[in-house]
């Protein structure tokens, strides 16, 4: 089944087709800065799986070796790539059009959350 996924504007959009690799709560303070959010939830999809559907977004390089996808029209983030995941994209869940059937699977980056947000859920949570 394709799942599909857009930013605030509608510009940028993806699809992919089956199961995610993984899905996660990031509280990494690269992740916080960029979404000026407590943390953010990705899902990881191989690559031969998906496509960019609508415009193609805008590149930041964060650091060495990542990229930060957005839209270019309304600076929605879309999407994380890094060499030391060679095969995959990370898209941001909040994008999906239908999230009825995601569920969250953990928490990466436990030991960089900040103080005043405490989860309610009982997934683990790993420090990196």
């Amino acid at each position: 089944m394709e799942k599909t996924g857009r930013c605030l504007c509608g510009a940028v959009s993806f699809a992919y087709e089956g199961a995610e690799n993984w899905r996660v709560h990031c509280h990494c303070e690269s992740c916080r800065r960029q979404t000026a959010s407590a943390f953010t939830t990705f899902l990881g999809v191989s690559n031969g799986q998906w496509a960019w559907t609508g415009a193609t977004p805008k590149v930041y390089r964060s650091s060495p070796g990542v990229r930060r996808s957005f839209c270019g029209t309304c600076g929605a983030p879309v999407a994380f790539e890094a060499d030391r995941y060679p095969d995959e994209i990370h898209f941001y869940a909040a994008l999906l059009d239908d999230h009825s059937d995601f569920a969250p699977q953990g928490h990466v980056h436990w030991d960089e959350r900040v103080a005043w947000v405490t989860p309610a859920d009982d997934l683990p949570r790993k420090p990196a």
